[in-house]
């Protein structure tokens, strides 16, 4: 009998352990595209995965005329996505990347710091992804290193001879692309970050044009050779992928060339992704920076709370409390307000120092807990001019915002 039960339970175990897929995630940027253009135009691959799982509009640039504005350029909406914080923390404000914060971390570096089991690569059109926004062995970026990197072609000029018709550009991602599909076929890093430019540089070639149609076309073949080595892995492997595709800007509405400001256009982005687990968020205040912290809980990676403290974002599929935070204070009276979506208490918190930026700790007072579902919160508070960080914590997931009181607004004025 004792045999039984113990060759039952090796049963049980065996099938749990079959049960248990390995997740991975492969996160791909196609620069430049503008919504209306990916919405308008034929892009059969982009429409296969969000036939599986779901397309969105989403944003970049952070709050427009509040205190994370981000420009909308290509850098700043890289380090966006794989950092999940606007520019205020990451501190990359143009393609020169002169000074980052590191001390948010990306994505790869919570990967390599937190589980370092995990395999990283990246396949890029534009070597500084890695070695400036990643920051690839850097000691002020954790000093870690890519388990593969497929990038730096842009600085061949002998294998991609360079012309003014930026061809040689759409040869790379075409290379790029390549390797992606078959890395990904037969080595199945864990976590992967693809970038492809081309469409970027006909933007500001053409604008809105049928040149920039056609590039996005050929966009999406790239796209599709990506997602059916996915395909292939889930149906040949026990392992379960997490795909999102989106971009790091739109364009001028005038012409759809230029791109940098806050208009609608610029703004405004899109996500498309095959996780079919989607919340509310996916539909309703969908952001880049959202990206980052539904890969992390998608392949398991608990940052700590430091970090987890600092996250723009909130996360598009599980279980979320609140999302959408925002402080305001007049003559000695603080509000906070949010939008809540689940159940049970929200722990309200601030400071007024931003010591993490620096490399600290940031000390933060308490001001209770509250239903979630009251979505706001009233208190007399004798705060001084300066600059707040509000920390809102609920029970799935947390958020932040940040405030900044003039003298006119104080009780002391």
């Amino acid at each position: 009998m004792k045999q039984l039960f113990g060759l039952l339970a090796f049963v049980l175990l065996l099938s749990n352990c079959a049960a248990q897929k390995e997740k991975k995630v492969v996160l791909i940027i196609i620069d430049g595209v503008p919504t209306d253009v990916l919405e308008r135009n034929e892009t059969p691959h982009i429409d296969s995965i969000a036939a599986v799982g779901g397309y969105a509009r989403s944003y970049q640039g952070g709050e427009k005329d509040g205190y994370s504005q981000t420009p909308t350029i290509s850098a700043p909406g890289y380090m966006n996505m794989i950092t999940g914080v606007w520019g205020n923390k990451h501190n990359v404000w143009g393609n020169s990347v002169k000074n980052p914060n590191y001390n948010y971390w990306n994505i790869f570096r919570a990967a390599e710091e937190l589980k370092p089991e995990l395999n990283t690569a990246i396949f890029s059109t534009w070597e500084d992804n890695r070695t400036k926004l990643i920051g690839e062995s850097k000691p002020e970026a954790g000093s870690i290193k890519l388990d593969y990197a497929f990038d730096g072609f842009e600085l061949d000029t002998v294998a991609f001879p360079h012309g003014d018709s930026r061809l040689f550009i759409l040869q790379i991602d075409e290379h790029v692309t390549d390797e992606a599909a078959v890395y990904i076929k037969d080595e199945a890093p864990d976590l992967s970050w693809v970038y492809l430019e081309y469409t970027d540089d006909i933007g500001h070639a053409y604008g809105d044009s049928p040149e920039m149609v056609e590039a996005v076309g050929l966009a999406d073949a790239q796209i599709g050779r990506i997602w059916e080595a996915i395909q292939y892995r889930e149906a040949n492997f026990n392992e379960e992928w997490m795909i999102a595709v989106t971009t790091d800007h739109g364009r001028h509405p005038f012409n759809g060339k230029g791109h940098g400001g806050q208009t609608v256009r610029e703004r405004l982005t899109w996500v498309v992704t095959n996780l079919s687990d989607l919340n509310e968020r996916f539909n309703d205040g969908l952001a880049v920076v959202d990206i980052y912290p539904t890969a992390i809980n998608f392949i398991g990676i608990e940052l700590p709370d430091a970090q987890k403290s600092e996250l723009d974002g909130v996360p598009f599929i599980g279980k979320i409390s609140l999302q959408s935070p925002h402080a305001r204070y007049n003559q000695g009276v603080l509000s906070l307000t949010w939008k809540f979506i689940g159940s049970g208490n929200v722990e309200l918190l601030y400071t007024d120092a931003n010591e993490f930026a620096k490399g600290g700790t940031d000390e933060y007072i308490s001001l209770g807990k509250v239903s979630v579902g009251e979505g706001e919160f009233q208190t007399p508070l004798e705060l001084k001019a300066g600059t707040y960080k509000f920390l809102l914590k609920g029970y799935n997931n947390w958020v932040n915002t940040w405030l900044t009181i003039t003298d006119d607004q104080t009780t002391n004025n």
